[in-house]
């Protein structure tokens, strides 16, 4: 197969066909379009080749044909000097020149020809290779493209796997754990140093204010009774240098206490 059968059959193939059949399309690829590049060197130099046989077969028509004409002066020459056979001779030999030099006229213009079909080809060649590294760079950009699609359904796709999603369950559950294990520590070590009282007692003075605050807002809105007047706190004033009785210390502790009580239903009612 000549040259540039082999960088024609090169050039038609279907890169698309490449692409399918290569491990690496785009290693591929690039290999393809350094052996276009190789081959049409190789088609440069044969061409070059067929120009330098063209100039060749100019130079060799134009030799005869200069070589005829001097045989034909030399003829002429013979004539002048009454030697016929002598000018016979020369234009034999003439007729030979002009013979070879129209033989070889006739090889470089075919010659010609052909090179100037065979520099139209190469001109043809070279901007399919030219398309094709550009086709190249697309095709490529494709693959990319493709590939990072690929991988990033591959990627989604792992999400949305069970055993993904069972994986963060089961990490939710062992820090559920951990926690508890935690807070059960806490406790244990509140216990063991009485720390649990002062936690109830501050909790219990955190919700008496906020209960305040909420019956303050309901009376303010009409929604609770208003407050009522704290009773007034009697005094008894005990003089020291009075002694009072076994009987009336007794009637008076009776009477402290009974107000006592009061006091406290009181404060009851209004915290219900």
């Amino acid at each position: 197969m000549g040259i540039f059968a082999r960088l024609a059959s090169l050039i038609k193939a279907n890169l698309n066909d490449l692409i399918s059949e290569a491990e690496d399309p785009e290693k591929m690829l690039n290999q393809v379009v350094i052996e276009m590049a190789n081959q049409l060197i190789e088609a440069k130099k044969a061409v070059a080749v067929a120009i330098a046989d063209e100039k060749r077969l100019a130079k060799q028509a134009e030799s005869e044909l200069a070589k005829a004409v001097e045989w034909q002066r030399r003829a002429m020459m013979a004539v002048r000097a009454g030697n016929d056979a002598l000018a016979k001779e020369a234009l034999q030999r003439k007729n030979e020149h002009d013979g070879l030099g129209a033989s070889y006229k006739d090889q470089w213009a075919k010659q010609k020809a052909s090179v100037d079909k065979i520099k139209m080809a190469l001109r043809v060649l070279n901007n399919k290779i030219e398309e094709a590294k550009r086709k190249k760079q697309v095709l490529i950009a494709r693959k990319r493209r493709a590939e990072a699609q690929k991988k990033i359904q591959e990627t989604m796709s792992g999400l949305t796997e069970a055993s993904a999603f069972e994986t963060f369950d089961r990490m939710e559950s062992k820090i559920d754990q951990i926690e508890a294990e935690a807070e059960a520590a806490t406790e244990l070590a509140e216990e063991y140093s009485g720390d649990v009282l002062a936690h109830k007692f501050g909790q219990l003075e955190a919700t008496a204010g906020a209960d305040e605050d909420l019956l303050a807002l309901k009376r303010e809105m009409g929604m609770a009774p208003p407050a009522e007047a704290e009773p007034v706190r009697v005094e008894v004033a005990v003089q020291p240098e009075v002694e009072l009785s076994n009987q009336e210390q007794d009637e008076l502790a009776a009477a402290l206490a009974e107000l006592e009580e009061q006091e406290q239903a009181e404060q009851a009612r209004m915290k219900r």
